[in-house]
């Protein structure tokens, strides 16, 4: 099974995928696959995935937009794992794949004899990826959504105002879980052409919650410091928040010597930088009340539009606090073209260039089963 394009084929181009999986993270490993120019066919029970339903909103055709944020460059076919004839081509697909992606409840797809064990007896070269919410050991059993895995991995402890902790406003951590696994995937295809062999891949929502903690777990694990919620402050510098300007917030990233010198000289200030409460780095965050009064203070007479002109004309990191819908005309404007529309479905391009082998959208995001005759025909085709 081919895809037609004019364009050049994408690096993993030849390279066939087996998305078992459904919602997010799964889904979205398979989709940057395919992105890269690998065959992907999506395996659907009949009800297909969850994400299918999950609405409003919805486009003009009435498809669930949640759907398309992880499901283009695929194809749909309808297997009912309970149905012996249907479960015998996914274990036909899985036998012939170069990548199955899989995220059910770890012990599931050994009931139905397309685990890796299984897998790995008829093709051997396969990497079968499996991602769970708490891992293979005393977490099997629990059940992994994003926003739980927020909550008990100690994000939102250190998400949002101090009075209320908060999720982050998008399934963050299965985005993050799909980019360690698509990167532990390539390392596996890579090492595949030294060994021959394929291997298993897995990891699970707490653990990836615990990496994406970064700076504030290593606070704790090296300094034993309890990490807690500042808003929209940052636990080590100083100012880099917002700060209120005449008509709204004002994001300042102020990341050394130079650029806060730069802010006290455009706030007509600059004696601010000689100031020995703000002297450096380190006695701005102990006396961040005191520099926040005096900086809002200055701000509050030019909107955030205004002082985002003046500051970044220096080299001041700034910006107001954008929608969504004026961050995509913000992106527009500089010229970084971060809409696809294929077949009428507007997604995110993918967002690194590649110069002589770039991504592209081959496919929009499929209709439930819409390849499930031609699939099906190429499968019974052949062992």
């Amino acid at each position: 099974m081919t895809t037609p394009s004019a364009s050049p084929p994408g690096p993993l181009a030849g390279l066939l995928v087996c998305d078992l999986s459904r919602v997010l993270a799964g889904p979205l490993v398979a989709m940057t696959l395919g992105d890269l120019g690998a065959e992907v066919i999506k395996v659907e029970a009949p009800a297909g995935d969850e994400t299918r339903s999950w609405g409003p909103p919805y486009d003009a055709a009435g498809q669930s937009t949640y759907h398309h944020a992880a499901n283009r460059n695929k194809r749909s076919v309808v297997l009912d794992f309970a149905d012996a004839d249907d479960l015998e081509l996914a274990r036909r697909l899985c036998r012939r794949a170069d990548v199955v992606v899989a995220n059910f409840r770890p012990g599931t797809l050994e009931r139905y004899g397309l685990d890796y064990e299984a897998t790995e007896r008829a093709n051997p070269g396969v990497v079968y990826c499996e991602l769970s919410g708490f891992g293979e050991g005393a977490g099997r059993e629990l059940v992994g959504y994003d926003p739980l895995a927020q909550a008990l991995g100690g994000l939102m402890s250190i998400t949002g105002p101090p009075e209320a902790p908060s999720k982050v406003g998008v399934a963050l951590v299965d985005v993050i879980a799909a980019l360690y696994m698509t990167s532990a995937v390539l390392a596996a295809l890579h090492e595949r052409h030294t060994s021959g062999c394929g291997q298993r891949l897995t990891t699970n929502l707490l653990q990836v919650t615990l990496a994406a903690l970064a700076n504030q777990a290593t606070a704790w694990l090296d300094a034993g410091v309890l990490p807690e919620r500042l808003g929209n402050t940052h636990p080590s510098i100083e100012p880099f928040a917002t700060y209120a300007a005449a008509d709204g917030p004002l994001m300042l990233c102020v990341g050394n010597e130079r650029q806060f010198e730069a802010l006290a000289e455009a706030l007509g200030r600059p004696e601010l930088a000689a100031d020995a409460r703000f002297a450096d780095n380190a006695a701005r965050v102990l006396h961040r009340l005191e520099l926040r009064n005096e900086l809002e203070r200055l701000l509050s007479g030019r909107t955030a539009a205004e002082w985002t002109e003046r500051l970044s004309a220096v080299g001041v990191p700034a910006g107001p606090v954008q929608s969504v819908a004026e961050a995509f005309a913000l992106a527009e404007r500089l010229g970084l073209d971060p809409v696809d529309a294929t077949a009428g479905v507007r997604t995110v391009r993918f967002p690194v260039r590649l110069s002589r082998s770039p991504a592209q959208v081959r496919r929009p995001p499929p209709a439930l089963g819409a390849q499930s005759e031609e699939i099906r025909a190429w499968l019974e085709a052949g062992p």
